[in-house]
């Protein structure tokens, strides 16, 4: 019955993060330079308004379910860690809740609270806007690369204890 759980677990674990990293990899190759490419006040307001939109069951599911997912998964890890897969469902959940829940809290969300603090078409929120594009979209990045590693790692263990 725990094969069965951790099984499936890491399977919608491996599902969650791919699904994650592709929205993250949508906001840096195209949805960041977009924004970038239009007067700042505008840009400004659109991210304004995309940070209050994000916040929903969509969104939150797929992104905050993974991380109880890799969680519960992390823990899971104890009963596989003297074989292979258990060090890597181990490693995979960490890089996501480190790499893309860390880093959203950690960096991501303080820049975020700052451009909501922002006024649009003041000069200040130009020169925030400027810094923001290049440290948030960075940041973000990283959670892409987190959130991808993750899934190549949870798929791995799929791989690794089909195989055994």
């Amino acid at each position: 019955m725990l094969e069965r759980t951790l099984y499936v677990t890491t399977f919608m674990a491996a599902v969650g993060s791919g699904l994650v990293a592709g929205i993250f990899f949508a906001f840096s190759n195209f949805v960041m330079p977009a924004l970038g490419r239009v007067a700042p006040a505008s840009g400004i307001a659109a991210m304004q308004a995309i940070n209050v939109t994000v916040i929903n069951p969509g969104f939150m599911l797929a992104f905050m379910g993974t991380a109880v997912l890799c969680l519960g998964l992390a823990l899971g890890s104890w009963f596989w860690l003297g074989e292979w897969s258990g060090k890597l469902l181990l490693a995979a959940s960490l890089v996501y809740l480190v790499g893309c829940v860390g880093v959203t809290m950690a960096l991501n969300v303080p820049l975020n609270d700052a451009l909501a603090a922002a006024l649009p078409e003041t000069a200040q929120a130009s020169e925030l806007w400027q810094r923001f594009l290049v440290d948030w979209t960075f940041w973000n990045s990283v959670r892409t690369a987190a959130s991808t590693v993750a899934m190549m790692l949870f798929t791995l263990v799929l791989i690794s204890r089909s195989a055994s």
